[in-house]
């Protein structure tokens, strides 16, 4: 496709602009009116630009103008999703059963990613400030069951909900807190429900 001048662009983004917000195709008059140039100016970067393949056009015929070739510069859209936020896990209950739920965190990128599924859980207690997991962080977390040595985890044991560092041992698991005040759990019968994905905290 050939290339285009800067004044061709201009008109073919305005026009693209006109269209979006008006659902129809500006007249040649009206792009005229609006860049200050004559009509025969317009209608010769109109032609520019069906002649390179941007543009189609119908003689005769007001606002037949099509634009073929997007040209503009248009901002990625960032992805967006509601993540739900758990509270207290009921006893025999599905991680994500309605008696789990507090409500939703609307989070975007880089928070989140498309494609994967999260959960939020608001920390309580100190036993991973060295980590920089603060009380009252809202932990977002990536579901998934399992996990590899030193990554942060959210585990089920006996019902109960806990925010550790996980490694895997010859016959345990050991789950590591990040405060030296606090001992670490071990355990051979454990539910990784997720991963640490990022933290949100508010001041």
């Amino acid at each position: 496709m050939k290339q285009i001048t800067q004044v061709q662009r201009d008109v073919l983004n305005y026009i693209a602009d006109f269209i979006d917000e008006n659902a129809y195709p500006p007249t040649v008059r009206e792009v005229s009116e609006h860049f200050g140039k004559s009509i025969r100016a317009v209608q010769d970067n109109m032609v520019a630009l069906q002649k390179k393949g941007y543009i189609s056009l119908a003689q005769k015929k007001s606002r037949s103008i099509r634009v073929l070739v997007d040209e503009r510069q248009k901002e990625p859209k960032l992805f967006v999703d509601k993540v739900p936020l758990l509270g207290t896990i009921a006893a025999g209950k599905p991680l994500l059963s309605e008696e789990n739920l507090e409500g939703y965190v609307t989070l975007t990128e880089p928070f989140i990613r498309p494609g994967k599924n999260y959960f939020a859980l608001r920390v309580r207690g100190q036993s991973m400030i060295n980590a920089g997991i603060l009380e009252g962080d809202l932990a977002i977390v990536e579901q998934g069951s399992v996990a590899v040595d030193g990554q942060i985890v959210v585990a089920v044991l006996d019902d109960a909900i806990t925010l550790k560092r996980y490694f895997k041992e010859q016959n345990r698991i050991r789950l590591q807190p990040e405060n030296p005040a606090f001992n670490p759990i071990y355990c051979t019968d454990v539910r990784i429900v997720g991963t640490l994905s990022n933290l949100v905290r508010t001041y």
